[in-house]
């Protein structure tokens, strides 16, 4: 059954539709978010596609965007202990990355954000696009902007956490309650000391221990609190993609462009 946010979607339309989107002046998002990366005993697999499919939908009626299919396989080394998580190697996400979104400048959009879910995934993605040059690409972290770092400091009652904790499992129970399951939610234990690495969920002396794979404490987790840091992150990344906007001098022309690799 299809739903008014279906229509900003390019795989549930035809190709003549999505030109003519594009010959009305859009501009295009595409999501990066992964379909099979642990996130605990309480959360499914693909959270992160769940958070950046729905971001991107309400980011595309703020701007007036198309959505390209979310890339689901990035660079995720941290969680490959865990059964199912699957990690590209850096520079095989930052090719793909930079093919796909020199394809999605080539049509002629008004202008490419690509919309990051990850932390890992940071740094590929910046290369990506500074390797195409192109001015018409901006990257939006979902993490990054200031009201939603606020609202992280004011909310947050676990003493660590960027996993699979207190603040995913909140954005969670607002995207996808019925996936949450509260009764496994597991908190990781307190730090050692900082060192950051991958997780394990076996070597227990490990400094990243964690036998359930979140790193933090999801069992504090509310819906409330998803609901405001959410509405940050949307009026965050919002006002990043309308500034790109104003700041370009023109629309690019519509007709197709080349771009070389």
């Amino acid at each position: 059954m299809s739903t008014e946010s279906d229509r900003n979607f390019i795989e549930h339309l035809s190709w003549d539709q999505v030109a003519g989107r594009i010959d009305n002046g859009v501009a295009a998002i595409l999501p990066v978010g992964a379909g099979a990366k642990q996130h605990g005993f309480h959360l499914p697999m693909n959270t992160d596609r769940i958070q950046a499919e729905w971001l991107a939908a309400r980011m595309a009626d703020r701007i007036d965007a198309v959505i390209w299919p979310t890339v689901s396989y990035g660079y995720y080394p941290a969680f490959v202990d865990y059964a199912g998580s699957a990690s590209l190697s850096a520079p095989t996400f930052e090719a793909l990355i930079q093919e796909i979104a020199a394809g999605i400048i080539g049509y002629g959009c008004r202008a490419l954000f690509v919309l990051d879910t990850g932390i890992s995934t940071l740094a590929a993605v910046d290369r990506a696009l500074a390797w195409l040059g192109d001015s018409d690409a901006l990257h939006l972290k979902v993490h990054d902007g200031p009201r939603y770092r606020r609202a992280a400091a004011k909310l947050s009652e676990q003493s660590h956490g960027s996993h699979a904790d207190e603040l995913e499992t909140s954005i969670m129970l607002v995207l996808a309650p019925h996936l949450v399951d509260t009764a496994r939610a597991e908190a990781s234990p307190r730090l050692k000391h900082d060192t950051p690495g991958p997780l394990s969920r076996t070597d227990a002396g490990s400094p990243n221990y964690s036998r359930s794979g979140s790193f933090g404490d999801p069992t504090l987790a509310t819906r409330a609190k998803g609901e405001i840091l959410l509405e940050a992150m949307v009026d965050d990344m919002a006002e990043q993609a309308s500034a790109f906007l104003a700041g370009k001098r023109k629309a690019p022309d519509r007709k197709t462009r080349n771009v070389s690799r």
